[in-house]
């Protein structure tokens, strides 16, 4: 059975910086019909684990430690066999979530195993300073977490980000992956990175990145990806 992507939605408050607010999250399940590897732990973990079925979960990659991203790990961890993972960069922000849970640090060029198929680490910091993005290359595939959406870069007017690294990271790290490469997000709908190559040029013109990146709340689902 070949590697695919599922994707799950779920609802639930981000907070940061004193401010609350309602969010739709992205998670996303790399596996087949034997092992799964969870990217972003997001709100509910009882509908993450509906679409995880009987699945070995072979770990939990947090893509930042926003704690939409990550509230779910501890009511997920009696479930997984295997490690939390996380690039300690942005341990600060884990702390304030998880502060009790030990994490396996994350590296950038890190190389996961999960259905026969291998995920990629890519440090990509800006939106924090611990964010990564998980590329498929069998699967023309690259999760982004809050790094890249569909129409720019992922917000920067916040505490730990910075619009000049996001830019930076972007162009270096993501813009030179094959331009068919499907983005899949932390929150909202897909693009390619050829959609969004073209487009660089007006971030930098438009300056500090302020979109937030997240749709407002709306019910929870399972959809899957489809990959040729």
């Amino acid at each position: 059975m070949s590697a695919r992507v599922d994707r799950v939605v779920t609802s639930g408050i981000f907070s940061l910086d004193g401010q609350d607010f309602e969010v739709d999250n992205n998670v996303w399940l790399v596996g087949d019909d034997e092992e799964v590897l969870i990217v972003d732990a997001a709100h509910d973990a009882a509908t993450i684990l509906a679409a995880v079925g009987g699945r070995r979960v072979v770990g939990i990659v947090c893509t930042h430690s926003h704690n939409d991203h990550v509230n779910a790990v501890q009511s997920l961890l009696p479930s997984i066999d295997g490690p939390v993972y996380l690039h300690p960069a942005d341990t600060m922000l884990w702390e304030v979530v998880n502060a009790d849970v030990p994490f396996t640090p994350l590296h950038d060029g890190d190389r996961l195993a999960v259905a026969g198929t291998q995920a990629q680490i890519i440090h990509t910091p800006g939106h924090s300073p611990g964010g990564v993005c998980v590329y498929l290359p069998e699967l023309g595939v690259l999760l982004s977490g809050d790094t890249l959406f569909h129409g720019g870069p992922g917000a920067t007017g916040r505490s730990f980000s910075d619009f000049p690294t996001i830019l930076g990271s972007i162009r270096e790290r993501l813009l030179t992956l094959p331009g068919g490469t499907r983005v899949l997000t932390g929150h909202g709908d897909e693009t390619t990175i050829g959609q969004e190559s073209v487009s660089y040029d007006d971030w930098v013109s438009r300056g500090h990145s302020s979109r937030s990146g997240r749709s407002a709340p709306g019910s929870c689902r399972l959809a899957r990806a489809a990959f040729s």
